[in-house]
């Protein structure tokens, strides 16, 4: 007898179907039973990944169609963490999963949905990030660089910088609550999840601090005070509008003074009052917070401006030592303004160190090469002078 095909014993149970008006698959003949009992049976291994059909959905357990010999469950635990996604399934849906329990004793596959949870919260963040939607997390855990949350059954963290002043206040009654916050930055691969609550609670203020550098001008000038200081420099508050929110921007330790300093802290305190010159504005980052970059030497002037008019050849100065070298004495003139003292015109005899106080008079200006040329006003003749 000629052997049948797959698709030729399909389409006769089909028409057998059709005859006998039944839409059972279950075989009708006995040549139709023998060729059911000898296709390939599924048979689930542990992690297996399985694509199946939602059959039934009871309260605590839903039972999915896996093509194996026994029907997937989704029960207890799995079906606790995947309860959200549950919710939203009905009968005939098809679901992906992957095997925990090959057989259990009333002969069940026990599935979870873990991968599909995971894959639908990857989304939300995604959409969270793009969108700036609030999404809820569960608080876990404080410390000093901020809060640990779960996003669904993720971990993620909000720095102390991405907490609003209100919810600041209370932070050590958080742990257990929910939190309403916007994802900022995310790593799938490294399972990396960065949000801020700030933006959440202090939407509002952080639209209006938006909105006002938005409009701020390269090139202005204005008073600030000194909030915080750092190695690499202090941070500055400004108020550019009398009823407008105050603004924060970065004076880097290179754009403090015109002259060489050691450390910020040698030359600000928190609190001082500084005049400010905004030379710079980045785009807002994942954090969505556009960054100020202030310049307290910039709002002075440049020292090399007029420099001509106000120092001419031979005018007679006092200055500062700041640098030796093989080549001569560097002395400060002004703040931000140095020339060298040639080793040709130091006195054999006479010895300079650094920090000495010395009468100097000018005797070139090169304002292109920003140098300027210094002779020594002696007070004695020069040894072996004639």
């Amino acid at each position: 007898m000629k052997k049948q095909t797959k698709e030729q014993k399909n389409e006769k149970i089909k028409k057998l179907q059709s005859k006998t008006g039944r839409k059972s698959s279950e075989p009708q003949t006995m040549e139709d039973l023998l060729s059911y009992y000898t296709q390939k049976i599924y048979t689930p291994k542990l992690n297996d990944k399985v694509k199946g059909k939602i059959i039934k959905i009871e309260p605590g357990r839903v039972a999915v169609d896996i093509g194996a010999k026994s029907e997937g469950l989704i029960a207890e635990k799995a079906y606790k963490e995947a309860q959200d996604l549950i919710s939203k399934l009905k009968v005939g849906d098809e679901i992906n999963a992957f095997v925990i329990v090959t057989e259990t004793r009333d002969g069940y596959t026990v599935l979870s949905l873990r991968n599909s949870v995971e894959e639908g919260i990857w989304e939300d963040i995604s959409k969270s990030q793009k969108e700036g939607k609030a999404i809820k997390v569960i608080c876990r855990g404080v410390s000093g660089a901020g809060l640990s949350v779960d996003v669904g059954s993720l971990t993620g963290f909000i720095p102390t910088s991405q907490i609003g002043k209100n919810t600041s206040k209370k932070v050590n009654e958080l742990p257990g609550k929910s939190l309403m916050a916007v994802v900022i930055d995310f790593d799938k691969s490294q399972r990396k999840i960065v949000l801020s609550e700030k933006q959440v609670s202090e939407a509002k203020e952080m639209a209006r601090v938006k909105s006002a550098k938005d409009d701020i001008s390269l090139g202005g000038v204005f008073d600030g005070v000194v909030t915080s200081i750092y190695d690499f420099g202090v941070f500055v508050k400004i108020t550019p509008e009398k009823a407008g929110p105050e603004l924060e921007g970065l004076v880097h330790v290179s754009e403090m003074s015109w002259e060489k300093i050691s450390t910020p802290a040698s030359l600000f305190k928190i609190g001082d009052k500084v005049k400010i010159k905004v030379i710079g504005k980045s785009e807002g980052g994942r954090g969505g917070d556009a960054k100020l970059a202030f310049s307290i030497k910039q709002a002075q002037g440049d020292p090399w401006d007029g420099i001509e008019k106000k120092y001419k050849p031979d005018t007679k100065l006092k200055g500062t030592i700041v640098k030796m070298s093989d080549y001569g004495a560097f002395v400060a003139i002004s703040p931000g303004l140095e020339g060298l003292i040639h080793i040709t015109k130091i006195p054999p005899d006479q010895k300079l160190r650094r920090g000495d106080e010395v009468n100097v008079y000018i005797e070139n200006i090169d304002v292109e090469s920003k140098k300027i040329s210094l002779g020594l006003v002696l007070s004695a003749k020069p040894m072996g002078y004639k």
